[in-house]
């Protein structure tokens, strides 16, 4: 069974009453559920913080308990060369996703630090993201 950890940064927390027509009406605890549903051959743990160092000191103790790490960085993304280093400083890989297309969007969040320390990047099919990057870790 893979394990698998979705970190969630900063304003994750408010979805479902963040900016819907961005970023949807559903609260990501309760689309959690479906994807533990959804991936049962799967160990899923979910962890969000609004707090960089908590987004750095998690990927830094989950390295080797997990197969994979789902990584939504949110505002950090486009700020935080500490994520970057603390990405690229653990074995297990991890795939940066983002719910929505942050190449539509403000030109200062076309730019992602972390991206090119991950495995890979999936950006703007909704909270479908996380359902793409939890299915490459199930090849």
């Amino acid at each position: 069974m893979r394990k698998i950890l979705i970190i969630n940064g900063p304003n994750l927390n408010l979805l479902g009453k963040r900016e819907p027509s961005t970023y949807g009406n559903e609260s990501f605890e309760s689309f959690f559920e479906k994807l533990k549903n959804n991936f049962s051959k799967a160990q899923l743990s979910y962890f969000q913080t609004n707090s960089e160092g908590e987004i750095i000191d998690k990927l830094q103790s989950a390295d080797g308990e997990f197969d994979g790490i789902v990584l939504n960085a949110g505002g950090y993304s486009h700020t935080s060369v500490a994520i970057l280093d603390a990405v690229r400083s653990i074995q297990t890989p991890v795939i940066e996703v983002h719910i929505s297309n942050i190449f539509a969007r403000a030109p200062y969040r076309h730019h992602s630090f972390i991206s090119q320390a991950c495995k890979g990047c999936i950006i703007g099919f909704g909270l479908n993201s996380y359902n793409l990057a939890i299915q490459s870790f199930m090849l």
